[in-house]
């Protein structure tokens, strides 16, 4: 069975600069997309940033030049360093792997979240 878990969450203070983590674990073949998601209570889950197998990266528009996404291809693990946080960020942050593991055709697996709290 798959799972992905993040750590790295907190309280920040606005301007600050915090390091986001996720871990797939499982008898896994390979990962394909990995990426990190955000949402807000009584809001829709937003897209943060992806990265591909390659290296290749996107971002939503409001985390550019500011967010910073990152993997190791070996340790099946992604990484947001987030910096010049605004209390706009805060949200719970989402972990999202495309993983394919022995068993199970390839598939979208979630982290449980961690939060992100930017805050004076």
């Amino acid at each position: 069975q798959v799972q992905l878990v993040e750590s790295g969450g907190g309280l920040v203070r606005p301007g600050g600069s915090l390091r986001l983590s996720c871990a797939a674990s499982g008898v896994i073949f390979s990962i394909n997309g990995m990426g990190w998601y955000r949402q807000v209570p009584g809001k829709q889950r937003e897209l943060v940033a992806t990265i591909t197998s390659g290296g290749r990266t996107n971002y939503a528009d409001s985390v550019k030049g500011r967010f910073t996404i990152s993997r190791d291809n070996a340790k099946g693990t992604v990484a947001l360093e987030m910096n010049s946080l605004k209390p706009e960020d805060t949200a719970v942050y989402y972990c999202n792997a495309d993983v394919w593991a022995f068993g199970v055709p390839s598939m979208d697996y979630w982290g449980k979240g961690t939060l992100v709290t930017v805050s004076s």
